[in-house]
């Protein structure tokens, strides 16, 4: 009976601590998102090779900070240029995953597309939570920069026509270093330096972004996620009355002085709200914006990150927007 009782006492502790690390810490919760997102970005991304075109070279895993263990990059370039000095316009994108999950690999097969068609596309990786936290990816991303444009001549990257992209967590990490480059003040706010000037920036692209945590719905089917993937992110789970997490939320930040933007997300994107209020919020700031959205009544719905999804006419055409878009501001 001893024996019997011990195994439910430990059994009882162990429920108890179970039950502690879950509600008391994001790790659990943040575990099991990572676990799906990346099982779900590696289907997306294997659907996605057959589209990619020949000719495209890859410098894979080049390591932009050697200080950093996470801070490694893919760059891809059309076979054209190799052996040249020619310098193309380029854009440097962060993927998506809540902040807590994904790698570069993921977005491998959209870029390559993007490189066949004339740029430099490179995919960075970053540090994600609950064991980094914010804004540990913005300033990778800046660090990024000094790495690229220091070694521009060597990746066929023209500093000087240079882009943000970024899907989902990406896209905000993207919006928000983009702020960075584009407003002194909001830099000084989140504690970076720029690595580039404001000039050399011609644009972004971002899809099936977040962009300000005010608006995102805590208390509808995704808010257990949302609370979570903020909650791990931040690092506290009072996020909305953090004062140093503010400047997560760029949409109350940007002005006349963001570069041009093109956004898109599905209509059955649960964050689509976000995107609608980051394009309506640049447009009334004067900000050159194309944005891509869909009838409310579109069926079947276009899911988060649908643009992913080049079997579908949709995701093609955020690809031929995209591309229009990068061609429009290249010069």
């Amino acid at each position: 009976m001893k024996i019997i009782g011990r195994i439910v006492i430990g059994l009882a502790l162990a429920a108890g601590l179970a039950f502690a690390a879950w509600t008391f810490s994001p790790w659990p919760k943040a575990l099991l998102i990572r676990w799906s997102f990346d099982a779900e970005a590696e289907q997306k991304a294997a659907a996605m090779e057959k589209h990619v075109p020949q000719g495209v070279v890859a410098v894979l895993n080049e390591v932009y900070d050697p200080g950093d263990g996470d801070a490694k990059l893919d760059v891809f370039y059309p076979r054209g240029v190799d052996g040249t000095d020619r310098a193309l316009p380029t854009i440097i994108w962060t993927y998506g995953g809540g902040w807590v999950s994904g790698r570069k690999e993921h977005v491998a097969p959209y870029l390559k597309i993007l490189a066949a068609a004339g740029y430099v596309a490179i995919a960075i990786d970053y540090s994600i939570a609950p064991g980094a936290k914010y804004p540990t990816p913005v300033r990778q991303l800046n660090a990024a920069m000094v790495f690229i444009t220091a070694n521009a001549a060597r990746y066929h990257v023209d500093p000087d026509r240079l882009f943000l992209g970024g899907d989902s967590a990406g896209a905000q990490i993207a919006s928000q270093y983009a702020n960075v480059v584009s407003a002194p003040g909001y830099a000084q706010r989140v504690g970076i330096e720029p690595a580039i000037a404001g000039s050399q920036l011609r644009g972004v692209v971002l899809m099936c972004g977040a962009y300000d945590a005010a608006l995102a719905d805590f208390d509808g089917p995704f808010g257990d996620f949302l609370t979570t993937v903020m909650w791990s992110y931040s690092g506290t789970r009072d996020f909305l009355d953090d004062p140093a997490y503010d400047a997560f939320s760029v949409r109350r930040f940007v002005d006349g002085a963001f570069p041009p933007a093109f956004i898109t997300a599905g209509n059955g994107d649960p964050l689509l709200s976000q995107s609608e209020a980051m394009a309506e919020t640049l447009k009334g700031a004067g900000v050159e914006v194309d944005a891509l959205f869909f009838a409310p009544d579109r069926t079947p719905s276009l899911p988060h990150e649908y643009q992913f999804n080049l079997d579908d006419e949709a995701g093609q055409e955020a690809l031929k927007r995209a591309l229009a878009f990068l061609a429009a501001h290249s010069g």
